[in-house]
């Protein structure tokens, strides 16, 4: 019912930026949050990021935290992950998820809260 598709990722040399963006298609509703996930290989998914679909809360893993920002525009279905300072640690490939509830009860740093998955943008930062 919900498509996510992302887009943005790339090669990078360390200490760049790049902005990815998940754009949803289908019908969503306002309590839906959204956030972003990734996984280098022989990693597991990790949590980064996630926003509130109507309140703008934002939260993020410790490893990002000042380097990344969260964003939406509801209007364009979308949410973005600027990443700035690019780490090679950073390299992964980069999931943007969504769900239903509200942000502030639910685990939004676990997977299994998110019901829809877009099928990744890898992102390569190069020392």
């Amino acid at each position: 019912q919900v498509q996510l598709v992302e887009s943005g990722g790339g090669l990078v040399q360390a200490g760049g930026s790049l902005r990815l963006s998940c754009s949803a298609s289908g019908r969503t509703f306002s309590n839906y949050l959204m956030g972003w996930f990734r996984r280098a290989p022989g990693n597991e998914r990790e949590f980064v990021a996630a926003v509130s679909w109507t309140g703008g809360n934002t939260y993020y893993a410790d490893s990002v935290k000042g380097r990344f920002t969260i964003s939406r525009d509801n209007a364009k279905k979308s949410v973005y992950l600027q990443m700035n300072s690019l780490k090679p640690e950073d390299t992964a490939a980069y999931y943007c998820a969504g769900g239903r509830g509200s942000i502030g009860y639910v685990d939004k740093f676990s997977a299994s809260t998110y019901d829809y998955w877009g099928q990744g943008t890898q992102v390569t930062v190069s020392s």
